[in-house]
């Protein structure tokens, strides 16, 4: 040390570390989405992005009442609009460059100088000529296009342009083909040149947006069972590190009875520990939704009111519907025992039974196979899983750091910390954290791994609160005062 006389300070770092707030429900929503109805059609495709208004969404991937063939729109308008939920994190698949047909020379009528599309029509293909030979017809000159609220493209002939007194046009353009779109688009994989598509996507949300996923839902496709079994697998090891719950739609085409689901769900493998099953679809005025749909919005709205702590069942949780149908929109009544018995087993539903239409279903599709409570409850498995992931963002600045004393303490003391803070607000019933020598063998220390063990315990829902009721007869003697 170089001579020093005088006084001076220095620092050491700060023995308890603040943790890393994470959103524990951050919904990823794989599906398709009407790109031509954008300035950009080919800005997001295959490539996440994060909307927190109903508007940035519509911006980014436009807006279709055609949840059949887009179906990214049924979740942008349940999740903003019914239940106020956000952010959200989008992914489409539809890729106007390959899911598309071109049309040559289609002669289209023209009434009051007006000319009008019925199709998704990709603007930047669009040539409109006066004849299926002549040279195209100059943009911003001789006519104007752009679609009308009806999801029409309208072509408006200018009066100093070419074609103003055309009683017809002719247009060569390429339009979006969403029923190209297939369960492959959504599964997706890696391409010769490294880029992921689909459901691969998954390990590169934290990567783009420093956010990890909280939920992976696919409206009109988790009903596949292919599909849900990548959506099941990619959720149990994102990057290797986190691990997140998928809410899955059973085929209300296929299954039209309560009684033909547990069968429907055990053939099809929706039995994961970290996989929400959901039957049948809801209803809300002229709309149909995927029960994924409204899962996914009350789970939203049930973690905002907790501090985004997701200690609490969606189950009994208000759902912004009317009634339940098939996928071809017939009614379906349910009674509690009916609803009850899809409960027992592991699938999750809807109820009008005491203050209007709730949610009902408080266990992961593991049960009943598996009752261990981490991966038989929703809420619990929930706040294991948002538990690892502070843990694992919290201190990864500490990868690395020199195994000490200080460095166990540090981490060991400041989970305690942020347990028992848990525990204070009632999230937690208790937690303890402990650096046991057991689990930490001279031979691992010496190859630089260390094991923290920290003991929780989630509440777990009341799902039956009985009353047991006696006629007391000792009161008999008040009538003799």
């Amino acid at each position: 040390m170089a001579y020093f006389h005088g006084v001076k300070t220095s620092e050491v770092p700060t023995s308890v570390i603040t943790p890393v707030a994470t959103t524990a429900g951050l919904p990823v929503v794989f599906g398709t989405a009407p790109v031509h109805l954008t300035d950009d059609p080919t800005a997001y495709v295959n490539k996440p992005v994060i909307c927190y208004t109903y508007g940035e969404a519509v911006a980014a991937l436009g807006y279709s009442a055609d949840w059949s063939k887009y179906t990214l729109c049924e979740a942008m308008y349940a999740e903003f609009q019914l239940y106020g939920v956000q952010p959200i994190v989008f992914v489409n698949v539809l890729d106007p460059t390959t899911h598309k047909t071109s049309v040559s020379s289609s002669e289209v009528t023209v009434t009051n100088h007006i000319a009008t599309i019925n199709a998704p029509v990709l603007l930047n293909t669009l040539k409109v000529k006066s004849s299926s030979e002549a040279q195209p017809a100059v943009k911003g000159t001789d006519y104007t296009a752009a679609y009308d609220d009806d999801e029409k493209l309208v072509i408006t002939l200018l009066e100093d342009g070419a074609l103003y007194s055309a009683t017809s046009v002719f247009v060569d353009y390429d339009a979006v083909d969403a029923t190209a779109v297939d369960k492959t688009d959504i599964i997706g994989g890696v391409d010769s040149s490294g880029n992921a598509t689909g459901l691969e996507l998954i390990d590169s949300i934290y990567s783009y947006l420093s956010i990890v996923p909280g939920m992976v839902v696919a409206p009109g496709w988790s009903q596949d069972p292919e599909v849900a079994a990548v959506m099941k697998s990619k959720a149990l090891t994102i990057n290797n590190l986190f691990r997140c719950i998928v809410i899955t739609d059973v085929d209300c085409s296929a299954v039209t009875k309560y009684s033909d689901v547990n069968t429907w769900k055990n053939t099809n493998n929706y039995t994961g520990t970290n996989q929400i099953v959901c039957w049948p679809m809801y209803k809300l005025g002229d709309h149909i939704y995927h029960a994924s749909t409204h899962m996914m919005g009350a789970i939203g709205v049930t973690d905002a009111k907790n501090d985004d702590v997701p200690y609490q069942s969606p189950s009994n949780v208000s759902a912004q519907i009317t009634g339940l149908c098939l996928a071809d929109g017939t009614e379906v009544i349910l009674t509690l025992d009916q609803a009850n018995l899809l409960n027992s087993q592991g699938v999750c539903t809807a109820l009008n039974f005491n203050g209007g239409w709730k949610l009902w279903g408080n266990y992961t599709g593991a049960y009943p196979s598996i009752t261990d409570v981490k991966d038989s409850f929703i809420c619990v498995r929930r706040m294991f899983d948002w538990n690892a992931q502070t843990f694992i963002l919290t201190y990864w600045q500490k990868v690395d750091a020199p195994v000490t004393r200080r460095l166990v303490q540090s981490m060991t003391d400041s989970e305690k910390i942020r347990l028992n803070g848990l525990v204070s607000r009632g999230f937690l019933l208790g937690a303890d954290v402990q650096f046991l020598k057991d689990e930490n063998p001279t031979t691992d220390l010496l190859q630089g791994i260390i094991r923290i063990h920290t003991f929780l315990t989630p509440p777990v829902p009341a799902q039956t609160i009985e009353d047991i009721m006696e006629y007391d007869v000792s009161n008999f003697q008040a009538l003799f005062g």
